[in-house]
């Protein structure tokens, strides 16, 4: 299955290579380790007005990847990190690679089943936790394989300052409930004992597993997909002659790169975390995109930003503010849309307010991250997610896996360098993902033009995408169906300004007494905030199949006719 014409190399801009070629690489630790010689003294991240240079970023990195070897921490052990965005998520991330561990990525606001559920699944042997969530794994410790766990604060890193954010949080905000976990140590405690012992350099190779990065699946059974050390550098490279024509010709000393994702996702980990390092660039680590107040004060005081990557719910909420349109940066040079669907209206008013248009890629957990996007050239938003990057195929399958002719819709599939090599410990699921020639099916409906353009349609079967996470309907479902007074339930996705899409849950009751607040408490226990309903509504009965499955479509239908 391959297009012999592939349309898209007719559409790329000029200079921008067709594939990027073996890495020049060893590693992403290689990788890493010549932009520390490169830029030692350039600044590689700021975070609460607090700069950490490439050469610290170095020495800290290599103090925690020596800690880890003390721990006896083979090359290929599972080292999970549950941060935000704050200087340590980089030096734990980059420490772990260095010491030839594989980075297990965990959204902090998971519950303690989910948590449980990844932990057991990855077989992390240690845990780098922020102190605001310690009591989630507390609940589950004695449940997973976890040996070591290092914990930190949000003002570890930031000296006397740090001091006042920890005292704010913990005491005033009173956001870091109580906790005990026998054995644990400090993060500052890790790189000290790391400092006092030597670094052996561990052989790393391209083929060695550098990220499980979880995903949903269409099951509700979250999924780690192993990205090879191969992988990310494709994936970095394809960025990196992407980005090359939207900077001919401009006069930079070092790219500024916003980061107002979470690290823990596949595109700021990518794109800002491991791309901005190979351009020995500064990362400017928002550690609260959702404070819209605090995030536009972060924007007044830095002007010399040039890439933003963002998704539609952070650009709308930013246009709605009155004070972001007195916002000036006269630096921006790309503006990336990512993760979910942008939406026009947004991106029209994000560019009149900043003189830049939003370029839309997509990409997933199991592609590193980009397939395609628009190039960086574009004039104004286009309504699809540009083309394939360099060195990617992309073909357009019917239910039968057959390559659909350009300018019929079907399943967009995907096979490239950046492309995972399976899902962790789930062989039927990986051979259910992939074709029979290696292309990976994404599960999304698109369609692609004759200039090999793609444009998102729509997503296969039931996926829910709330403010860019995946939600499976199943998930929340399982879960639902375990709480007393639940007899049936069904859940769907509804439009919502905010965030896309949110959750709406139906439920036929047991008993009269179950209320909506009851289930909102429960839902709180088990999932995460995406996660939740954010409309419960109770019914007799649900329409089903024949057979007696739920129609969830019928009741997608039933709200459009209704709205």
């Amino acid at each position: 299955m391959t297009n012999p014409n592939k349309p898209w190399l007719k559409s790329y801009p000029e200079g921008v290579p067709h594939s990027i070629g073996e890495s020049s690489y060893t590693s992403l630790v290689d990788m890493f380790e010549e932009s520390f010689a490169s830029y030692p003294n350039r600044n590689a991240c700021e975070y609460l007005g607090k700069f950490m240079t490439y050469a610290e970023l170095d020495q800290q990195s290599k103090y925690f990847a020596a800690y880890l070897q003390t721990l006896g921490m083979e090359p290929g052990t599972r080292v999970a990190i549950m941060l935000p965005n704050v200087m340590q998520f980089q030096i734990a991330m980059m420490g772990a690679l260095r010491a030839g561990c594989v980075v297990v990525n965990v959204n902090p606001l998971y519950t303690a089943r989910e948590l449980e559920y990844q932990l057991k699944d990855s077989g992390a042997l240690a845990l780098i936790i922020l102190e605001n969530f310690a009591h989630v794994y507390q609940k589950i410790a004695h449940q997973v394989s976890v040996k070591y766990v290092v914990v930190t604060s949000l003002g570890e890193f930031i000296g006397a300052k740090g001091k006042v954010v920890d005292l704010v949080v913990r005491h005033v905000k009173k956001v870091v409930p109580a906790w005990d976990i026998p054995g644990s140590i400090r993060f500052k405690e890790a790189l000290r004992l790391g400092a006092s012992t030597h670094f052996v350099k561990p052989n790393i190779a391209l083929d060695d597993i550098a990220f499980l990065q979880y995903t949903g699946g269409t099951t509700g059974v979250s999924k780690g997909a192993v990205l090879l050390h191969r992988n990310i550098l494709a994936n970095a490279k394809q960025i990196e002659v992407w980005l090359e024509p939207g900077l001919k010709g401009k006069q930079i000393d070092q790219l500024v790169f916003l980061c107002p994702l979470p690290l823990y996702h596949i595109f700021a980990l990518t794109a800002c975390a491991v791309f901005g390092a190979r351009m020995g660039g500064l990362l400017i680590m928002v550690p609260n995109p959702r404070d819209i107040p605090g995030f536009i004060k972060l924007l007044k005081t830095h002007p010399g930003i040039h890439i933003f990557p963002g998704v539609n719910t952070l650009f709308n909420a930013l246009i709605h503010r009155p004070e972001f349109s007195k916002i000036k940066l006269p630096n921006l040079l790309v503006t990336i849309g990512g993760g979910m669907a942008m939406q026009k209206v947004v991106a029209d008013e994000w560019q009149r307010l900043t003189g830049i248009p939003i370029a839309e890629g997509y990409g997933l957990s199991e592609t590193s991250p980009v397939a395609c996007v628009n190039t960086p050239l574009i004039q104004s938003f286009t309504g699809h997610v540009g083309l394939p990057v360099p060195g990617t195929d992309v073909a357009i399958l019917d239910e039968q896996d057959k390559e659909l002719p350009l300018g019929q819709s079907g399943e967009i599939a995907i096979r490239g360098p950046q492309v995972m090599t399976q899902y962790w410990n789930m062989p039927d699921e990986t051979r259910n993902a992939f074709t029979a020639d290696s292309y990976f099916k994404s599960g999304d409906i698109g369609v692609m033009d004759e200039h090999g353009y793609v444009k998102i349609i729509d997503r296969k079967k039931d996926m829910i995408i709330v403010s860019g996470f995946k939600v499976y309907p199943n998930e929340v479902e399982e879960v639902l169906s375990l709480m007393p007074g639940v007899l049936e339930c069904a859940v769907i996705g509804t439009p919502d300004e905010d965030t896309g899409e949110s959750v709406k849950a139906f439920i036929v009751k047991d008993h009269e007494g179950l209320s909506e607040e009851q289930v909102q408490a429960y839902c709180k226990q088990q999932l995460t905030n995406y996660k939740r309903p954010k409309q419960i509504v109770f019914r007799t009965e649900l329409p089903k199949t024949n057979v007696g499955k739920i129609l969830r479509r019928e009741l997608r239908d039933e709200v459009k006719r209704l709205s």
